[in-house]
């Protein structure tokens, strides 16, 4: 975990923190989940912390658009002693990936992406979660601009809007955990 961390660091990205990764292991574990779809792919920290929580046979499909990323994803999940065949790491752009997986296949969906299509994420989730399934959103805290009014950039604009929908909507039970940059979990009713 230290050299992922350490390796995110050197090209620029935000790893999840020790506790929205030990949540998300949790959130793994209590479903009992065996296919689990990852946006933004990163290093492999919280595929890490995901596969950990995962049953022994599950299957992590991550997916994110920069090669580079998953390369050094594909070495950390190795070095952490997972199967290759534990892993199906995806190149390409969230939003055209997740059209081509199965309807109501997966038992939980992780978004780390940019906050500007948390919508987009939202939505497909809502397809490819079985009933009981659980979503979890990285980063809703917005770097605690969420909670000042006068805050009015797209990205917070759009964790509002995308976190509103989620609870108003019929179709998720929603929490809010302050755990690292913020993390929605939300059960598929």
């Amino acid at each position: 975990m230290r050299t992922a961390r350490s390796l995110a660091h050197e090209v620029g990205l935000d790893a999840v923190t020790p506790g929205a990764g030990a949540a998300l292991r949790l959130l793994a574990a209590a479903g009992n989940a065996r296919a689990v779809v990852e946006i933004g792919t990163g290093t492999g920290v919280s595929g890490v912390w995901l596969l950990r929580g995962m049953r022994a046979d599950g299957v992590l499909t991550t997916i994110d658009l920069e090669v580079e990323h998953q390369r050094i994803a594909r070495r950390i999940f190795a070095e952490a002693g997972f199967a290759a065949g534990r892993t199906r790491i995806i190149t390409g752009r969230a939003l055209d990936v997740l059209p081509r997986l199965a309807d109501g296949a997966y038992d939980l969906v992780f978004v780390d992406a940019e906050a500007t299509g948390f919508h987009a994420c939202v939505e497909a989730a809502l397809r490819l979660l079985r009933p009981g399934g659980v979503l979890a959103l990285n980063g809703v805290l917005a770097g605690g601009r969420i909670g000042d009014p006068a805050a009015r950039d797209a990205e917070t604009v759009t964790v509002r809007e995308t976190i509103k929908a989620v609870r108003e909507s019929e179709h998720w039970i929603p929490a809010l955990l302050p755990v690292g940059h913020g993390v929605l979990a939300a059960v598929k009713c």
